[in-house]
């Protein structure tokens, strides 16, 4: 295999390359000054599986490059062409909640389908899409991170109690919660704008008994992490600990949530960010390993279980 990362990906490919036993090579991406870009591979690919790295927190401008990146593989030979996105964006539009409005998570995932023949990810951020196979036409694999936080609270918070900062969050929390044999309980959000949110915080004697750990997938904004804390802080609580999965930090969000009073803010390193301390190697390299064995590859003479991409087109 052959591990391409896009620049800033290179801190997670360099862990991830020995796991997979792959060849990492360097990926150059040049901007011109007009907004356009050009991409370069690492010479010649013959007959290799060659896995791209791209971390899809800014999806608008890395569309274009990652199929450059993909077609541009298959020409210099690769057998098969996967992305590795340990964060996958457009999922959270999964309907039409007003008329006119585009779908984004089907369609972003046909257009990834288009280029890619597999995809693995990170607990992607699906509301009412059940499976990533319901939105994809290609090997889709989400790993999932409870493990690994469950992994980390157990060494450094032994006493924590975990919070959710609003129903959306329980899926992450009750499973992180059980496998790190903590007690959980779940804020309430109320929503009044892009930025504008506000926390409610339940009467129970839990929140006392340990440090507090609020548990997100994503920190966008910061505005429901800083309210939980503020809210928390109110309650009496110790100063909590923010824990999540995808470090999305837009402007300024890092911190907002550090000045509510956050005593520390833990990512995994699906999204790089000073934050990072959770590593997502070794549960990528074995998803990606799942993802090449369903592929039909012509030396081990396997069934593919999906069309290739090519064979998509062809019909």
């Amino acid at each position: 295999m052959i591990l391409v990362p896009f620049p800033e990906m290179t801190p997670l490919a360099r862990s991830l390359a020995p796991e997979l036993d792959a060849n990492l090579r360097a990926l150059d991406w040049h901007r011109f000054p007009d907004g356009e870009s050009l991409i370069t591979l690492p010479g010649d690919m013959e007959g290799a599986d060659v896995a791209v790295l791209a971390t899809l927190r800014d999806p608008d401008r890395l569309a274009l490059p990652l199929r450059f990146a993909a077609e541009t593989a298959r020409e210099l030979g690769a057998r098969n062409v996967g992305l590795i996105a340990p964060y996958l964006g457009y999922m959270r539009q999964d309907r039409r909640f007003r008329d006119g409005q585009a779908v984004s998570a089907k369609l972003f995932a046909g257009f990834l389908a288009e280029s890619f023949d597999w995809l693995v990810t990170v607990d992607p951020h699906l509301h009412r899409i059940e499976r990533l196979e319901d939105v994809f036409t290609i090997p889709a694999v989400r790993v999932a991170s409870a493990p690994l936080l469950a992994d980390w609270i157990r060494t450094n918070l032994p006493d924590a109690v975990l919070l959710g900062p609003d129903s959306e969050s329980q899926q992450w929390v009750a499973e992180v919660a059980r496998l790190a044999a903590r007690p959980y309980e779940v804020l309430r959000k109320i929503r009044t704008g892009d930025l504008q949110v506000d926390v409610s915080v339940p009467e129970s004697a839990t929140l006392h008994q340990g440090t507090p750990v609020i548990l997100d997938d994503i920190a966008s904004s910061g505005r429901t992490m800083a309210r939980a804390v503020e809210r928390l802080l109110a309650a009496g609580t110790g100063s909590p600990v923010c824990l999540a999965i995808h470090a999305v930090f837009a402007e300024g969000a890092h911190d907002v949530i550090m000045s509510a009073g956050a005593a520390r803010i833990v990512t995994t390193d699906t999204i790089p960010h000073p934050s990072n301390v959770i590593g997502t190697a070794g549960v990528l390299a074995k998803a990606v390993r799942s993802a090449v064995s369903g592929l039909d590859l012509p030396v081990s003479g396997r069934t593919r279980l999906t069309p290739t991409r090519s064979e998509r087109n062809s019909k």
